[in-house]
């Protein structure tokens, strides 16, 4: 194995869900609790957009909260696991990311918070699963594999980076790059600018009203998902146009999913690849191509190559 590749296989690291099953649950809640701070204080954006994380330098960031005339934020810091708390006013609180219950995480974020002067009521029930234990009462899920949890955050920097530059050649409406807590998924999805048939919901303990919200505008969606057996790239089109579920995508791999409507490409073959990074926009490339042309969109008004260094300002 070369130096290159040895770096490689660093940088996309393997993480199957069987052993980190119990950690990736607890986490799970954990950002749930965070997620939903968050909105309880960010004014709505559409879609829902206001409600996610976003992959930071060492975890999973809030970004700034507004807070009366200041703000805060709130970090998972996945190297030295810790939660950090931080206003404007230079204060902060910190908890442990350790083996412990969801209901001990659960108080000790909002004590921290109280600590800070910072009055949050959350809808404190998990979105999304079933069964929805109310935080305050989950005792089951308290695993934390933090050597784990590293590793899924490797695969969450990798993702983000290269949906980050496929992104870039859409001038069309597209939402950043952003972790969805309800699914706990690292998505990215562009839009044709029509609006899409009313969502049948149907989505465990997630009202139908959310999924109209979030999926009022037609759209392709992709992104990063670390369920099944080892994490899986998905891509899926609402409302999937005729003939979708057929169309040819790459690379070899790369299959639909009937029961879940998606297109998925295993993160192994990804992270096994020579070129990780050449497959996966491969994968988003194709599987867009398709939701673009079978639902006729206007690609050549949203689409373009991203800038060239030599035209950036300055």
């Amino acid at each position: 194995m070369t130096r290159q590749t040895t770096a490689q296989h660093r940088a996309w690291p393997r993480l199957r869900t069987e052993d980190w099953a119990d950690t990736k649950d607890t986490l799970h809640m954990w950002t749930q609790i965070v997620g939903k701070i968050r909105m309880a204080h960010t004014p709505a954006v559409n879609h829902w957009w206001h409600v996610t994380l976003y992959v930071s330098p060492r975890g999973l960031t809030t970004s700034t909260i507004p807070y009366r005339d200041a703000a805060f934020d709130i970090e998972f810091d996945f190297l030295d696991h810790q939660l950090h708390i931080r206003t404007t006013d230079g204060r902060r609180r910190q908890v442990a990311l350790a083996p412990k219950p969801v209901a001990r995480f659960y108080t000790e974020t909002m004590d921290a918070l109280a600590e800070l002067g910072i009055q949050t009521r959350i809808h404190a029930t998990p979105n999304e699963v079933e069964p929805a234990v109310p935080f305050a009462h989950d005792e089951q899920h308290a695993s934390y594999d933090a050597r784990a949890v590293t590793r899924y955050w490797h695969q969450l920097l990798q993702s983000s980076r290269v949906l980050a530059q496929f992104r870039s050649g859409f001038v069309g409406k597209s939402s950043p790059v952003h972790f969805f807590w309800g699914a706990m998924d690292l998505a990215c999805t562009r839009f044709s600018g029509r609006t899409a048939p009313p969502h049948p919901g149907g989505v465990p303990n997630c009202p139908a009203r959310v999924m109209r919200e979030g999926y009022s505008h037609e759209l392709a969606s992709c992104g990063f998902w670390p369920g099944g057996a080892e994490g899986a790239y998905y891509a899926y089109a609402y409302p999937e146009p005729p003939g979708y579920a057929g169309h040819p995508v790459r690379p070899q791999g790369a299959s639909y999913h009937r029961d879940v409507g998606e297109f998925l490409l295993p993160y192994e073959a990804v992270a096994a690849a020579p070129d990780p990074d050449a497959m996966l926009t491969e994968f988003l490339g194709t599987t867009y191509g398709a939701a673009a042309d079978l639902g006729g969109w206007d690609r050549a008004a949203l689409e373009a190559g991203p800038p060239r260094p030599d035209n950036h300002p300055g």
